[in-house]
């Protein structure tokens, strides 16, 4: 009888447990809305007044066993794990695949970054010369390039390093690009520049130097242009998203995530590319992902196989620099390849299959 009946209490005590899970469910839900319309009145979710009630209400009908003071405890627990919710909702980013999961497609003049065919943007470290920008240009041409980079602010790491032409140099790149039919991408180190920039660039380029400076991702969201976000030197993923966040939440959806390797240990090459970086961007995240290989190797002789990783992990393209004459670059003349390198490089990433061969445009 005994083992009976404690089998009986204990298939009871099942049931009301399910029962209180059940009402727990749906008390959390009522919270969650109750939240939602105090989101939408721009009130705050606690309220420590409302909590007091509560409690003093479930220890007025507390017919026991348990004490007021258990009772207490027991539903404060209640309340923080349902205002918990709230708080775990409200931390979910807009750049995140939980608020959205479609990808985001970028579109720049028809050119679709982030819809399965990948994109690569060329062009030289700096602008310097109409001639070079002339010639680099009509070689990337025939390649199908259809974003031409080219730095005209350059934040150096020494104060007497080449450091661009300023407006001067968007006004080239912008001239350059025009006659070859192509969009222009350029990096913005001010705030006070970006309203400036829009008569120039088609993307907006924010460097790794220049990822947490927030007053520049704010400007950078307040306009209607697409923005290429890279990862600073020494940020992890998370702050990287929080980056594009500060541009995603002024209202400017329009960015593209730029793995371009992390400061570590390691001098064989210029920074570490964090492979791993594209595919938990890609799984975390709703927006397009390239990797900049010149600047996480800043070696020539390893680029093809990066890129070829780089696009296998899911990259939705890469950035190349190219110059005319690397050794009389005026910035980083090592990791420029030369026109007939950028050629071969091309064609390999075609004959490996990473890049269609209908992209090729005849030379008129």
């Amino acid at each position: 009888m005994g083992k009976e009946r404690l089998a009986e209490l204990r298939s009871q005590l099942d049931e009301i447990n399910i029962e209180i899970l059940e009402l727990l469910s749906r008390r959390a839900e009522l919270v969650q809305e109750i939240g939602e319309l105090k989101k939408a009145k721009g009130t705050d979710r606690f309220d420590p007044i409302r909590e007091k009630e509560m409690l003093d209400k479930l220890v007025a009908a507390n017919p026991g066993p348990f004490d007021d003071n258990t009772v207490r405890h027991l539903f404060k627990q209640i309340f923080q794990a349902s205002l918990g919710l709230m708080e775990e909702e409200k931390k979910v980013l807009l750049v995140s695949r939980k608020k959205r999961m479609e990808d985001t497609v970028v579109e720049v003049n028809g050119l679709r970054i982030g819809a399965g065919q990948p994109v690569i943007i060329a062009g030289p470290c700096s602008v310097e010369t109409p001639e070079q920008m002339d010639t680099v240009a009509a070689g990337l041409q025939p390649h199908g390039i259809q974003l031409l980079r080219g730095g005209a602010y350059k934040p150096r790491t020494s104060p007497y390093d080449f450091q661009g032409l300023g407006k001067k140099g968007l006004e080239l790149i912008r001239k350059t690009a025009d006659k070859y039919g192509m969009s222009v991408i350029s990096e913005i180190v001010s705030p006070s520049d970006i309203e400036m920039a829009l008569d120039y660039v088609d993307v907006i380029q924010i460097g790794a130097r220049n990822m947490q400076n927030f007053e520049l991702l704010k400007e950078a969201g307040n306009v209607r242009k697409p923005v290429l976000l890279k990862r600073g030197l020494s940020a992890t993923i998370e702050e990287l998203l929080f980056a594009a966040e500060y541009i995603v939440s002024r209202g400017n959806d329009q960015v593209i995530l730029c793995e371009r390797g992390i400061r570590t240990y390691e001098k064989a090459t210029r920074n570490t590319l964090d492979i791993s970086a594209v595919p938990i961007l890609k799984q975390e995240s709703h927006l397009p992902v390239i990797v900049d290989i010149t600047h996480s190797t800043g070696r020539k002789d390893i680029m093809f196989p990066i890129a070829k990783a780089a696009l296998a992990v899911g990259a939705d393209g890469l950035i190349v620099e190219v110059h005319p004459e690397p050794s009389v670059a005026l910035s980083d003349a090592k990791q420029q390849m030369d026109l007939p390198q950028f050629e071969k490089f091309m064609e390999g990433l075609r004959t490996s299959g990473y890049l269609p061969k209908e992209n090729l445009i005849p030379v008129k």
